[in-house]
């Protein structure tokens, strides 16, 4: 049943809706940033449904993890104590995660994994924010600069200039995340780059993860707008910001940067819409004044 036409609201009324439904939806938009998933890799083979010891050992993995997650960012360790029911596994968070949205984001990957990937012996879930990778002991391995998943925009730069500076802060990145432990994030003139590399891994063999992913972003994403490369052992996400990059929404990869984006122009729009209250508020309390005198 609709509202009739010669009914009037109140513009406190209206007013108070508006900012809990914009605010609303600034909120929603910021908090599920880090936590969307960005890929899934699922082995084919499984382990026997009606094997509890498979279960219980992958459980006791998923908790050790998740223990450790308010603490650090990286961590690996095994469970299981048969030769072939025991896993070995790792989670990792983005660098610039802090210790409770690292908890938050690797929480969401077990019950993910279980319904992404189901009784895989093999898994991974990836994250914008954080990744969880276990295995079935003895399972085949594959080198660190393997192509896990790859995202090359749509949108082409237009014009020249953009690879060169493109490939100079590449070039920043592939020095910087030796020297910066695995995870640097740097800009050059509107050109936003990330990079890390797996928690255990050394710099010498991180930095030549890193250049591998570099070249399969120059070769492969040519001039698109933003790009993310994702091997086995390290990952690189970049971005193009035309009108120049906004530090609050830098600290992370091309979905978080894309999520405060929107979060922006949903605030920008809740500004507009407050102004036009707030004019609609005061021709009111105006017209009142006037039938008053």
């Amino acid at each position: 049943m609709g509202i009739p036409l010669k009914t009037r609201l109140n513009p406190l009324t209206i007013l108070s809706v508006f900012l809990i439904i914009s605010g609303s939806l600034s909120v929603s938009t910021i908090a599920a940033d880090y936590t969307t998933l960005v890929y899934k890799g699922c082995s084919k083979q499984t382990f026997p449904i009606t094997d509890g010891l498979y279960t219980q050992s992958l459980s006791a993995l998923f908790n050790s993890l998740l223990s450790q997650s308010t603490k650090t960012r990286f961590f690996k360790t095994q469970s299981g104590n048969g030769a072939q029911t025991s896993f070995s596994g790792l989670f990792q968070c983005r660098g610039d995660l802090s210790n409770g949205d690292c908890n938050n984001c690797v929480r969401k990957l077990p019950e993910m994994a279980d319904s992404l990937c189901g009784k895989a012996i093999s898994a991974r879930i990836q994250l914008y924010g954080c990744y969880i990778m276990y295995e079935i002991s003895g399972f085949p391995q594959i080198s660190g600069v393997e192509l896990l998943y790859k995202s090359c925009s749509g949108s082409q730069v237009q014009g020249s200039g953009f690879e060169q500076r493109r490939d100079t802060a590449f070039a920043s990145l592939e020095s910087g995340v030796v020297s910066g432990n695995g995870f640097y994030a740097t800009t050059y003139e509107s050109v936003y780059v990330l990079a890390q590399c797996e928690g255990d891994l050394g710099s010498s063999d991180c930095g030549d993860c890193v250049k591998t992913s570099v070249q399969r972003a120059q070769v492969e994403c040519g001039s698109s707008v933003s790009a993310q490369i994702y091997l086995h052992k390290c990952f690189l996400s970049y971005a193009y910001y035309p009108n120049g990059v906004n530090r609050k929404s830098s600290s992370g990869g091309s979905g978080q940067n894309t999520g405060k984006t929107i979060a922006i122009v949903v605030g920008g729009a809740a500004g507009v819409g407050f102004g036009v209250i707030c004019l609609m508020f005061a021709r009111s309390v105006m017209k009142k004044r006037d039938g008053k005198y």
